[in-house]
């Protein structure tokens, strides 16, 4: 049998460890040229196939492609881009399917969430019925940490990590000055639907850090929060506040919503950390300092968390095996086989389970108060951020990423207007 291509494509925001799934990916391609002939990826995600604008990853040297499980962001550019259903625009599945035949590809490797999921999934279901069957491998992405099935996201552990280390940190700056000046730090971070990183920053109460978390998943009441707030200040001295960007009111409506949307149609979002903490200062009185973790907590590979490195490689290098062993249609997954000594493994999810399901915190890892986690949270945290992967520093201090040469494939259909 002829060896056949094999398309990569990163999509949605990036990860500080989704390069080192792309590394999985392209590393294990390359052990098996006699059934994977070349690796293209979509340059800008999923809009390089539909532009037909695809990288040669084989102009890359083997040690580039290495240098990717230390790099953040993505390598080869991602997009907020998703496809309608196939009844809406079934032109630009069928775009795909084209470009697919036009470079021989067999294999699709999707890498980012839930939206990711579902184009993954319709690819294989229409790749079919075109007569062009391509192996379509979702791999697991995103910091939300809210696919299904799969224990845990691939880029959640460091984003979780991060967010940990600064809660700490900082609250550590705001103890050693509450006495004359600020009592209240408040950070934002990502999750617009779940809080399981806003969740990460109630680790910090193991170090003894009064700390309040504000959880997608229960509804704001103000007048709770500010007592709260009020009783950890006249214990402690000071309070840390992690707030999630989903935080809402009891209507829905977010506390940060901006009345503007993404390209996802998702309501754009950021800016609840100086609405809380300017409803402390209002009420009780108190100094404060807030920051929005936002690019930051995501792009943070300085601090990404060993466990979270060998995940990311680990699917994208499974997902290629998958595929070779005839797969489609399907996710690998972490699968937790228990928490202390933390043991993983791999498994793997039907697509069709996958797809626009989104996993939210459970209430049991949420104290009664819905302020903070338990210690079942705690439990299912800590294994994740467990472990430091440091990148290559360059002499002068910086970090030594790498940046991919992006040689172009040369096209052979006509220009695609999106």
């Amino acid at each position: 049998m002829t060896a056949k291509n094999a398309f990569y494509a990163q999509s949605g925001g990036v990860t500080a460890v989704i390069n080192a799934s792309a590394c999985g990916v392209i590393e294990t391609a390359r052990q098996h040229p006699d059934k994977i002939a070349n690796v293209y990826a979509g340059r800008n995600g999923i809009i390089g196939a539909l532009t037909e604008d695809l990288i040669d990853t084989g102009a890359e040297s083997a040690e580039d492609i290495a240098a990717l499980k230390h790099t953040p962001s993505g390598g080869f550019g991602s997009c907020r881009f998703k496809l309608k259903s196939l009844e809406e625009n079934k032109r630009e599945y069928e775009r795909l399917i084209e470009i697919f035949k036009a470079h021989n590809i067999g294999y699709f490797f999707y890498n980012g969430g839930g939206d990711s999921a579902d184009t993954c999934y319709k690819v294989s279901q229409l790749s079919e019925k075109m007569g062009f069957p391509v192996q379509a491998i979702h791999v697991p992405k995103t910091v939300d940490n809210d696919l299904p099935i799969t224990d845990n996201c691939p880029g959640f552990g460091s984003v979780a990590k991060y967010i940990a280390v600064s809660t700490l940190e900082a609250s550590y700056d705001v103890r050693s000055m509450a006495a004359t000046s600020t009592k209240i730090f408040v950070i934002e971070v990502m999750g617009r639907h779940a809080g399981w990183i806003a969740a990460a920053g109630g680790l910090v109460e193991d170090n003894g850090i009064p700390v309040v978390i504000l959880f997608p998943e229960v509804e704001f009441n103000q007048e709770k929060f500010l007592a709260q707030v009020d009783a950890k200040v006249k214990e402690f001295g000071y309070c840390s506040i992690v707030v999630s960007e989903g935080c809402h009111w009891p209507d829905g409506k977010f506390l940060a919503e901006q009345g503007t949307r993404d390209a996802f149609g998702h309501a754009q979002l950021g800016g609840a950390a100086p609405v809380v903490a300017n409803m402390i200062k209002d009420a009780l009185g108190h100094k404060f300092h807030w920051a929005v973790a936002d690019y930051l907590q995501r792009a943070a590979r300085h601090l990404a968390s060993a466990s979270d490195v060998e995940q990311a490689y680990a699917l994208g290098k499974v997902a290629v095996e998958k595929a070779l062993e005839g797969k489609n249609s399907i996710m690998p997954t972490v699968v937790r086989e228990s928490s202390n000594p933390y043991k993983w493994s791999i498994g793997e999810a039907p697509l069709s389970e996958v797809a626009n399901v989104e996993k939210m915190m459970p209430m049991e890892f949420i104290t009664d108060d819905g302020f903070g986690i338990t210690a079942a949270c705690k439990e299912y945290l800590y294994p994740l951020i467990k472990g430091e992967a440091y990148p290559p520093y360059t002499e002068n201090g910086m970090p030594d990423y790498v940046t991919m040469k992006g040689v172009a494939v040369p096209k052979k259909l006509d220009s695609f207007k999106l």
